[in-house]
């Protein structure tokens, strides 16, 4: 589109970014959108179809999102409610979407001009997108190329190319900028004809902007540990989850006498060892009941996705030994190789006993978090059956600090100026308690519990739960 309009080499590159970014904000209120529909993931995929500036047509699809699942009684009221409450929600959802997106990439260092379109990804040119209600062009044109880009794939992919150029053109003045979808409506079925001669992936690496950033060292570090953050926002049950893998599987390491590129390189692939976990739907990570057995099936692919996802890169793929073997088990019962001691890496040994200790020690949404010495004795227990290496086991555990009693931290000073108290509500706040359940859990009114997060939003300057979350995971204040 760019080539074909004529556009200068600098928009071209901001167009490409954005394209690639569009969504990178999506795990932040994915737990929000799985409360309301389930699964977060199908929905997504049917908003990549529909004519999101059409109301009629978004909630038509919201509905019947909404109240699948439910008894026919139940319909009335979540429509009733839909109809109060659809606009408010999706404002603060789409916003949150939006903010955790530009904190992703203000960390990783990318132009303002990215960042800027990327803050009007849910606007469309008729001014009724979200979560601002910005039309024409008030729109940056980088964002009004992707939202047709975008749009047309997803229709040429799962209907057809002819199917996609009669959408643009019905949506255009509505939808998208007119002169950019008679663009597309002239040029389409071509563009659909050239790339269904390529490899997306290896075409799309060949368009990179120049000169390519690469990243080694503490920048790589850094990268990975935004990654990390991406992957943990996905269910408030995981914040944070990756970070503590990732110290405990170094601090491990180190006490088993590893050399400091074996503990960076089993580091990174703690970071990254979560990934495929943001292909399964929230409805499944964040039901608070046993799992079916098609469901557990579900969760088990997400080792096989992680070692998908990294193998596309020559720098990542190294990880894989360790980062998609973390449910491995040294008898050979995990998954998805069922590998067992002697065809793993040691560093994947060590990963899935970190893997286990963190998730045991945390809450999830069917059980409370285990004290410390419970873990322990559990990761010991699995140890004698053969499940988890006794050496390493033990190794974990010193790491975590059961081998010594543990110090009393008095006078301890938390970032942001929070109190202990705040602190105690941003952690519930970040695991998706609402005002009510926050007061509940710590024995105090909801008008205390709301002005406590009214106070801690303010003194870390945020506005919504996924990026307080976000801010507790980079301070060290959750998981």
């Amino acid at each position: 589109m760019c080539d074909e309009a004529g556009f200068d080499r600098e928009l071209r590159d901001t167009v490409y970014w954005v394209a690639l970014m569009r969504y990178i904000g999506c795990t932040g209120h994915a737990h929000e959108v799985a409360t309301v529909f389930g699964d977060e993931i199908a929905i997504r995929a049917q908003t990549l179809i529909h004519d999101s500036a059409d109301p009629a047509e978004v909630m038509r699809d919201v509905i019947a999102f909404a109240t699948a699942g439910h008894p026919p009684e139940a319909h009335d009221a979540i429509v009733e409610g839909l109809h109060e409450g659809a606009y408010d929600w999706a404002v603060h959802n789409f916003g949150t979407g939006c903010d955790i997106g530009d904190i992703i990439l203000e960390r990783l260092d990318f132009d303002p001009e990215v960042r800027r379109a990327l803050a009007f990804t849910f606007e469309r040119w008729n001014g009724h997108g979200f979560p601002h209600g910005a039309k024409g062009t008030d729109i940056p044109l980088a964002m009004r190329i992707v939202h047709i880009s975008h749009d047309m794939e997803a229709i040429g992919r799962r209907f057809s190319p002819a199917e996609a150029v009669l959408a643009v053109a019905d949506r255009r003045d509505r939808t998208y900028d007119p002169a950019l979808a008679d663009l597309f409506a002239v040029h389409g079925s071509d563009w659909f004809e050239r790339l269904g001669k390529v490899d997306p992936w290896d075409a799309a690496l060949d368009e990179e902007p120049k000169p390519y950033r690469t990243l080694r060292g503490e920048d790589l570090d850094t990268a990975l540990l935004v990654a990390a953050d991406f992957i943990d926002l996905k269910s408030p049950f995981m914040a944070g989850h990756s970070r503590r893998c990732a110290q405990l599987a170094a601090d491990t390491a180190e006490r088993l006498g590893y050399d400091a590129e074996a503990i960076t390189q089993l580091r990174r692939a703690a970071l990254v060892h979560e990934f495929g976990t943001t292909a399964v739907p929230n409805s499944i990570w964040d039901k608070p009941g046993p799992l079916t057995r098609a469901e557990r099936d579900r969760v088990e692919i997400h080792a096989m996705l992680t070692e998908q996802i990294l193998r596309r890169s020559d720098a990542l793929a190294v990880l894989n030994p360790v980062a998609a073997c973390h449910h491995e088990k040294a008898d050979g019962s995990g998954y998805h190789k069922g590998m067992a001691t002697g065809a793993l890496e040691p560093g994947a040994l060590v990963l899935a006993a970190a893997d286990i200790y963190v998730a045991l020690t945390t809450d999830r949404a069917d059980r409370p978090a285990f004290s410390g010495r419970e873990a322990a004795a559990e990761l010991r227990r699995r140890a004698a059956d053969g499940q988890l290496d006794a050496d390493i086991t033990d190794a974990v555990l010193a790491a975590a600090g059961h081998d010594q009693p543990k110090s009393t931290r008095s006078g301890r000073t938390y970032p942001g100026g929070l109190t202990k108290r705040e602190v105690e509500v941003l952690r519930l706040a970040a695991r998706g308690f609402t005002i009510q359940q926050i007061a509940g859990e710590l024995f105090i009114s909801p008008k205390t519990a709301d002005s406590h997060i009214q106070h801690i939003y303010t003194k870390i300057e945020v506005s919504n739960r996924a990026t307080a979350a976000m801010w507790a995971m980079q301070n060290g204040l959750v998981g």
